[in-house]
């Protein structure tokens, strides 16, 4: 019928808006509210309220919680999106909108949304009819015809009158004016026209009367009610014996809507029982037939086939009723009426109708949803439409290419789009998906529509460094200003979302600020340094940085930059020993040293590093003179036997040179002075061997040894102090005692001794005086047995031998000056080979005083023939608290960390006991 297809194209036209906000489903995916409107209502006219009317909770935070959804006429209802409250946008006429259907309805969808909410309302606005047309007859005067021998009853019909209102405000009843012959009686057709005939009430006598006027008048059930009238004149036929008949009065046939033109609806047969042109029939329309069926329908003249002249459409209008009639060629014919109703089959010719109203879109055919929508959220409302009915009208939606996006139906014949799965835009940006509606008819049809959903961006990436950590190198002694190394960011963002500007974090290096040292651009990330950078001083140092989007909320990201000062060769090798003074140091060794005499070690140390810092050592002058310098460790030795004059100086010039590009060298000059004998070990040299041989020695810092050397000498001051005391306070207690007469004998002996020591020790004073008058150094404690009661010095023949020379033959045979003997062992090297030991006090007899001594970490009294004290003397002139072979010496150099040089000597006893003097 027209009016299902009107119906159905409003809800096409009213379903759906255009909206620009998403949101995600919640537990009710819809609801139906339904209202009602009188057209012509003026706008601003209140239908209802959403909120009110479904107890629905509002956000006041937003000033949209409601969205009407539809396409086309969106000026007929109003929604406020505060609330939704419906009102009349404009105008309705309900005639125009919804023309004969029974029930007028406006529908479309409303989204209500508060928060993370949704609810899709579903909206039916029923239009109410007003009585505003008047009913219409089609002519305002008509003629029909009635034969005078019409038996009474006999019906004429009339044509109807037409009203646009429906229900109670549509045609009720047809009146005629008041005559003698005639009357209607109202009829309704199939297609629910009112109609009336006209009856006949008294028979007619053409000769009394040949025509009647009557009035028709048709009134509607509006109240106040409105009526319409048309002038009908009667005509009144001479008499016609025979009618023509028709095999059947009425008829109801089907016809196919897909029916082509052309189809033979029905072959109509009438028969008149007269002769001639009296019996011929011709068929035709009747004058009541409305135009619009005339156009549809032909009816042969001759034949009285009826055919179908257009094609039908079952969606505009289902049955049709075609009144034909019969008429015979004689003078005054009274025609026959046959009434066909012609019921059009509805058949599956119509494919479904679909209609996408996106959520968020500024294109046809795209719509837009944020990437960071939840799941479930809705993106696009689809309606259908099938104009068929039945199951031809029943459709069935789905969704094809992707996914992440699924079909909920909100209604009978509406779906939605809603997301089902989390969005990444920067993974997949667009979306291209087919939407296909398909009916249950026989065959199927159905429509097939793309669309597409495009993803807009949300700043949901922070930046992101190529790496998170740069390492950097930089060369020393650069320039202010120079260019160290760029960083790159990249954020998968769009617009501002993907704009990044860095940023220097702040730091202190060496107690100034970060930004005093380098200085970043914020808009390409360059580095660049602020000063000139010192190796030496710093070698690594780092910075952080930091990239920030122009999103909001802003997103933020960091990496290191650890930058490398690279070392160059800006230092010269620094010579640290020999100690020089003014570029030169002097240096004894022996006139006649042996090829691979160590001379000096040369020492030099620079500030660089790596290659810069490899040292090398090379005589630059002075390689003739017969020395030699090893390049690697610096120490210089005679490369051959040496045969120099006391009075001789070799100048010898070192250059020590580093391993960078160009190379920087040092140069230290070395004044060579011979001496005769052995050097001292502080004068330089050393004993023969290969070269270097010596560099396993212990060296010392020259702080630490001094301090190491004063300990020593204030510990052995007290041990000597402590001793004294105890010795005396025992000797005084024994003598009190007045113990046993073996006592006092022993006592007796060791005052004879102590005599002797006395002696000795003045003796040996007498020999240190005539050895200094001779213009002979006496070497302190080297002394030689004299008449077996004290120790002689024995004064060294200058110059005096150096340490580590060779070991000269015992001095303690003869008298006279002898040189000194060192032994790198430190284990006395003239053990066993000097005299005289015999003549110490106390040697040899069976009963010797106790004598108490510091042994490493205690005290311990031993007797004076106890094999931890040696009588031997070193030759040097030392007592035997440093004696080659003497244990306390060695306890002591372990303890108390004495330099290896440094000496003690016992040279007196006091009566009490052993006095031991620095």
């Amino acid at each position: 019928m027209r009016v299902n297809f009107i119906g159905w194209h409003w809800w096409i036209l009213l379903s759906s808006i255009q909206q620009m906000l998403f949101v995600s489903v919640s537990g009710t995916e819809g609801n139906t509210i339904r209202y009602q409107t009188n057209e012509e209502d003026g706008p601003g006219t209140v239908i209802g309220n959403l909120a009110k009317d479904m107890s629905l909770s509002l956000s006041h935070a937003s000033r949209t919680n409601f969205r009407m959804m539809k396409q086309f006429n969106d000026s007929h209802i109003r929604v406020r999106e505060s609330d939704g409250e419906l009102t009349v946008g404009e105008r309705v006429d309900r005639e125009r909108t919804c023309r004969h259907s029974p029930v007028c309805l406006i529908e479309f969808d409303v989204v209500n949304f508060s928060k993370e909410r949704y609810k899709l309302i579903h909206v039916q606005v029923e239009v109410k009819d007003i009585n505003d047309n008047s009913p219409e007859f089609p002519y305002k005067e008509s003629v029909v015809e009635i034969s005078e021998s019409a038996a009474v009853g006999s019906r004429v019909p009339l044509d109807p009158a037409m009203d646009a209102d429906v229900g109670s405000n549509y045609i009720q009843s047809y009146q005629v004016s008041v005559n003698s012959h005639f009357s209607i009686d109202v009829q309704q057709r199939a297609d629910g026209v009112k109609y009336a005939e006209l009856v006949l009430m008294k028979e007619l006598d053409r000769e009394v009367q040949s025509s009647y006027v009557v009035e028709l008048v048709a009134t509607d059930g509006g109240n106040p009610s409105r009526t319409g009238s048309t002038k009908i004149t009667v005509k009144v036929t001479d008499f016609n014996d025979n009618s023509p008949v028709f095999d059947q009065n009425s008829f109801s046939v089907s016809l196919p809507e897909d029916s082509p033109v052309g189809t033979v609806i029905l072959d109509l047969n009438a028969v008149d029982a007269d002769e001639g042109s009296n019996g011929e029939v011709v068929y035709g329309f009747g004058k009541q037939v409305p135009f619009e069926i005339r156009e549809l329908f032909k009816v042969d003249d001759r034949s009285g086939r009826l055919t179908l002249q257009r094609p039908v459409d079952f969606e505009e209008k289902a049955t049709y009723e075609v009144d034909v009639q019969a008429s015979d060629l004689g003078a005054n014919p009274t025609p026959s009426v046959c009434r066909i109703i012609i019921r059009v089959k509805d058949v599956n010719d119509n494919a479904p109708e679909i209609s996408i109203t996106p959520m968020t879109s500024t294109s046809t055919g795209v719509a837009f949803i944020s990437e960071a929508a939840e799941r479930d959220s809705l993106v696009a409302l689809i309606s259908t439409l099938d104009r068929d009915s039945g199951v031809n009208g029943q459709v069935h939606c789905t969704l094809y290419g992707h996914d992440h996006f699924k079909l909920k139906q909100a209604h009978e014949d509406s779906y939605m789009i809603v997301t089902a799965a989390a969005l990444d835009r920067e993974r997949i940006g667009e979306y291209n998906l087919t939407v296909m509606a398909e009916d249950f008819g026989s065959p199927a049809l159905r429509r097939i529509l793309q669309y597409t959903i495009r993803l807009t961006d949300e700043n949901d990436n922070a930046p992101h460094f190529s790496k998170p950590v740069y390492e950097v190198s930089v060369l020393e002694n650069n320039a202010p200003g120079a260019f160290i190394t760029t960083v790159e960011a990249r954020d998968a963002d769009l617009g501002n979302n993907g704009k990044i500007t860095y940023r220097l974090l702040d730091g202190v290096l060496m107690g100034s600020p970060v930004n005093t040292f380098v200085s970043l651009n914020s808009v390409t990330g360059s580095i660049y340094a602020l000063r000139s950078f010192n190796y030496e001083v710093m070698k690594v140092f780092e910075i952080r940085v930091q990239a920030s989007d122009g999103g909001l909320p802003q997103l933020q990201t960091r990496a290191l930059i650890r930058l490398r000062v690279l070392d160059q060769n800006d230092n010269l090798p620094t010579i640290v020993q020999p100690v020089l003074y003014k570029g030169s140091a002097e240096v004894f060794l022996p006139r006649d040293a042996a090829a691979g005499y160590g001379v000096t070690q040369v020492k030099a140390v620079d500030a660089d590093e790596g290659a810069n810092a490899q040292l090398s050592y090379r005589i630059a002058e002075g390689g003739h003179l017969g020395f030699s310098i090893n390049r690697a460790t610096g120490r210089l030795h005679a490369s051959r036997q040496l045969a120099y004059d006391l009075a001789d100086v070799a100048r010898v010039t070192v250059a020590v040179s580093d391993g960078g590009a160009p190379a920087l060298t040092a140069t230290a000059t070395l004044l060579l002075s011979f001496v005769e004998g052995p050097v001292p070990s502080a004068a330089g040299g050393g004993p023969p061997g290969p070269a270097g041989g010596a560099e396993a020695s212990l060296e010392w810092d020259t702080s630490v040894a001094i301090i190491v050397v004063l300990a020593g000498s204030c510990s052995l001051l007290l041990l000597a102090i402590l001793l004294i005391t105890t010795s005396c306070s025992r000797r005084r207690r024994k003598e009190k005692g007045g113990r046993g007469a073996g006592r006092r004998e022993d006592e007796g002996e060791g005052d004879g001794e102590e005599d002797e020591e006395e002696g000795g020790a003045e003796g040996e004073g007498d020999a240190a005086g005539a050895a200094e008058k001779a213009g002979v150094r006496a070497e302190p404690g080297l002394a030689k047995h004299k008449g077996g009661k004290a120790f002689e010095a024995l004064p060294y023949a200058e110059p005096p031998p150096m340490a580590g020379g060779h070991a000269l033959e015992d001095a303690g045979e003869e008298e006279g000056p002898a040189a000194g003997v060192f032994d790198p062992s430190g284990r006395g090297g003239m053990e066993g080979k000097l005299k005289g030991y015999s003549t110490l006090p106390g040697y040899g007899k069976e009963t010797l005083r106790p004598i108490t001594i510091w042994k490493g970490n205690s005290f311990t009294t031993i007797s004076a023939r106890d094999p931890q004290i040696s009588g031997k003397d070193s030759g040097k002139g030392d007592s035997d608290f440093n004696d080659s072979d003497s244990d306390i010496s060695g306890d002591v150099h372990k303890k108390d960390s004495l330099p290896p040089h440094s000496e003690s000597t016992l040279t007196s006893y006091c009566e009490c006991g052993p006095v031991f003097v620095l």
